[in-house]
C-alpha cells in the first residue's frame, strides 16, 4: 500500500447543492457524501490542507449557476477557516484558476481527489493533475456520477459510468484507492512526526 505524504492536499471537487437536482438523472453511489466527510475530517483533524473547487456554470438553466441556490456548497462540505476555494467554469479545476500556482507555492507534490462527478469533472481534474506532475491518488468510493447516453442512444447506467471512467484512470494518471485505504495510507506517516 502506499504512503501518502503530509503535504497531501485533498481535493474536493464541486461538492454543490445543485448536484441533488432530477435533471442529472439516476445517481450512484449514495454513500460518496459519507466517505468525503470522513476524509474532509481526517485532514482537518491531521491539519493536512484542504482545497475546495466549485463550479461556476455558464449555462443558463443550469442548477450549478450563479445566483442558484444550487450553486452554494452542500452544508457538510463548506469551507472553513483558512481553506483555500478555487471558482473554475470548465471540467479541469486547473483551467482559468490559480490551482497549480497556489499548489507550486505550497510546495504540495501529491494530491488526493474525491468529489463529483467522476466521469466529467473529477476524471478532467485527475487527469491534469497527472500530466502536471503531481502524485495523484483517487478516492473511488468518495466520487459519483449520473447515467448517461451515449453517441448512438445506448444508455449506460450510472455504475456502469462510473466504473469505466475509474478504469481508464487507474495506472494512467492515479493510484485508485478506497476511503479506508486513503486514510490508512496516511496514518502510516503519522509517526514520522515525532521522530
Amino acid at each position: 500500500m502506499a504512503n501518502i505524504s503530509m503535504d497531501a492536499v485533498l481535493l474536493l471537487i464541486d461538492l454543490q447543492k445543485g448536484f441533488d437536482s432530477p435533471v442529472w438523472g439516476s445517481r450512484n453511489n449514495p454513500g460518496a457524501e459519507a466517505n468525503i466527510a470522513k476524509l474532509l475530517q481526517y485532514w482537518r483533524e491531521s491539519g493536512r490542507q484542504v482545497i475546495h473547487v466549485k463550479h461556476m456554470s455558464t449555462e443558463a438553466n443550469s442548477p450549478l449557476r450563479p445566483g442558484q441556490p444550487g450553486n452554494d456548497f452542500k452544508d457538510d462540505f463548506a469551507p472553513l477557516g483558512d481553506e483555500v476555494v478555487f471558482e473554475k467554469q470548465v471540467n479541469s479545476a486547473f483551467i482559468g484558476t490559480k490551482l497549480d500556482r497556489h499548489l507550486r507555492i505550497e510546495g504540495t507534490s501529491t494530491l488526493v481527489i474525491a468529489g463529483l462527478t467522476t466521469d466529467h469533472c473529477v476524471s478532467t481534474s485527475t487527469r491534469m493533475s497527472s500530466n502536471l506532475g503531481f502524485e495523484t491518488y483517487l478516492v473511488a468510493d468518495a466520487c459519483a456520477t449520473f447515467n448517461r447516453t451515449g453517441h448512438d442512444g445506448k444508455k449506460y447506467s450510472a455504475d456502469e459510468v462510473h466504473a469505466l471512467a475509474l478504469a481508464s484512470l487507474h495506472q494512467e494518471f492515479a493510484t485508485i484507492m478506497s476511503t479506508a485505504q486513503i486514510v490508512a495510507a496516511c496514518e502510516k506517516m503519522e509517526p514520522a512526526l515525532s521522530t
